[in-house]
Formats: structure tokens, C-alpha cells, sequence
């Protein structure tokens, strides 16, 4: 497996299953995170049309193991937003899909099951687990 130091992140690049280069996201656990978002809080999903009821985007340039920049949740803020630059305290890897997600907060912490009761109505179709430092 190829790998190489991104700087940008202090992270290390390595090859997905679709041979793109990826940035391990548990690298991220503990640092400020700088997320665009692209679903704010009450809107709805483009294809699937279910309701975010908290704040959802992405690390811009960064990819994530399905190739895609890598998604984030957005924790403890109640009104809808363009931009975040929060603390990531988790990550949400799922296990039977190529995508890992940030939990980001504003410094608060959650536990793994509110992480979980938050971001269920996206995460009940998979598997996955909270991978905390």
C-alpha cells in the first residue's frame, strides 16, 4: 500500500478500494476542523429526501475512502450555517460502506450514544461504530 505525509493535516494518504488516495479521518480526532456545509439544519436530502435535523457538510479537499470529500456532522449548533470551524471529537466509520464521517462540535462533548440518537436518521441504514482517539 502507497502512502505519503499530506501536511496540510499532519495526515497520512493511503489507497481505497477504488484506488484513490483518502486521508485516514481518526487523524482528525482532537483538531479544528474547517467544514462547508452543503445540508443545513432542515433541509432535506437531495435524492432520498429524508431531514437533516442537524447541520451536515464536508471537509473541503480532503477525500474520504469512497473518494468524496469527507463528511461531517455538525453537533450542538441549533440554526442552520454555511460554514463551521469546530473541535472533531469522533469518528463515525461505517462498516458495511466506504464513508467515514466527523462528529464536530463547538468544544462540547457528547456521549456515543447521543452521537448516536443525533445522527440516526442518516446512520440507522448502516453499520457502524464511534472510533474516539
Amino acid at each position: 500500500m502507497n502512502s505519503v505525509n499530506l501536511k496540510l493535516y499532519n495526515s497520512v494518504v493511503t489507497l481505497g478500494a477504488m484506488d484513490k488516495p483518502y486521508v485516514d479521518a481518526t487523524t482528525f480526532i482532537g483538531s479544528t476542523v474547517e467544514v462547508t456545509i452543503d445540508r443545513p439544519m432542515g433541509s432535506r436530502h437531495p435524492e432520498w429526501k429524508h431531514h437533516y435535523p442537524v447541520n451536515y457538510g464536508y471537509i473541503k479537499g480532503v477525500k474520504a475512502p469512497d473518494g468524496e470529500d469527507l463528511d461531517a456532522y455538525i453537533l450542538g449548533v441549533f440554526e442552520p450555517l454555511e460554514r463551521f470551524s469546530g473541535k472533531c471529537i469522533a469518528v463515525i466509520r461505517r462498516q458495511d460502506d466506504d464513508d467515514d464521517k466527523l462528529v464536530v462540535t463547538d468544544g462540547a462533548q457528547y456521549t456515543n450514544g447521543q452521537i448516536v440518537a443525533l445522527t440516526e436518521f442518516q446512520e440507522r441504514f448502516f453499520k457502524s461504530v464511534i472510533i474516539r482517539e
